[in-house]
């Protein structure tokens, strides 16, 4: 027993005196802008923050038009002031999946053509036990993580068809979607994961791709992680990530670079979803 107690002494004097958390910051490289989205059209949903905003900024830096919807008309205001002449905005809750062909009409009005959409919005109601998860938050996220995106896409693959043009879709899922899932948050990205490959398996003929880009923790408000602070997580990936990131690799794939890869998740989290045997 004195061993044992030695031995919690221990443990404690490392972890008060001689542990000390390590300072990771992420050094992103980005391409410089090229404008390889001249003239082209993108709706950005959530668009006003967090990740939406920061692919929105990539995507009007490289020449696009880029249209960023959200529910709360002051921050879309501020955004599209911070991100220039090339933004609009669209006041649209994702939940109101019945106006989804009024959106895509309205932007095919203003613009003659929307060459891609990036399914961002969604909500986590950090439900993290199964016996605490409530019917109205199991709703909130279905409808808001997949419901409003599914008939959005829908409505956009519709007008692409009958337009006889090229489209591209990215839907931003999360690690939790790759993982073994019992709460609604994980459920949802799960789900996109599965649809992205089914749309791709039927469209991509058609001249349609959709990928799903899958995010590990990430710096946003949703996450209430400050992007310029200390990035040292205790995952496997040994850091939080940031939004510049993710929007990197939404560039690649919206681009002509990328038209092989189809039906794809493509995971921004350092292989944090990967477990080993041992």
């Amino acid at each position: 027993m004195k061993k044992f107690g030695t031995y919690i002494k221990r443990g404690i004097k490392y972890v008060l005196k001689e542990y000390k958390q390590p300072i990771i910051k992420a050094n992103v490289v980005q391409e410089k802008a090229n404008n390889i989205f001249n003239d082209k059209v993108y709706l950005v949903t959530g668009g006003s923050s967090g990740i939406g905003y920061y692919i929105a900024k990539k995507l009007i830096e490289e020449g696009a038009n880029v249209i960023i919807t959200g529910r709360n008309e002051i921050k879309l205001k501020n955004a599209q002031k911070e991100l220039g002449s090339c933004c609009d905005y669209l006041v649209y809750d994702i939940k109101e999946f019945e106006k989804s062909d009024k959106v895509i009409s309205e932007i095919y009005d203003k613009f003659g053509r929307i060459d891609g959409i990036i399914n961002n919005a969604g909500v986590s109601l950090h439900e993290w036990d199964f016996l605490k998860v409530t019917p109205e938050g199991f709703d909130t996220q279905f409808y808001t993580n997949l419901k409003g995106s599914y008939f959005l896409t829908q409505s956009y693959v519709n007008k692409i068809i009958n337009n006889q043009s090229e489209g591209n879709v990215i839907f931003i899922s999360s690690e939790r979607g790759s993982m073994a899932e019992v709460i609604p948050y994980g459920l949802t990205k799960a789900s996109i994961d599965s649809l992205v490959k089914g749309l791709s398996y039927k469209y991509y003929k058609k001249g349609i791709r959709f990928n799903s880009v899958a995010p590990g923790v990430t710096a946003s408000n949703m996450t209430k992680i400050d992007k310029d602070s200390n990035l040292f997580s205790n995952s496997p990936s040994g850091r939080y990530f940031i939004p510049e990131e993710v929007a990197e690799v939404v560039r690649y794939l919206l681009s002509d670079y990328s038209k092989c890869i189809s039906g794809e998740i493509i995971h921004c989290n350092g292989g944090n979803h990967i477990k080993m045997g041992w």
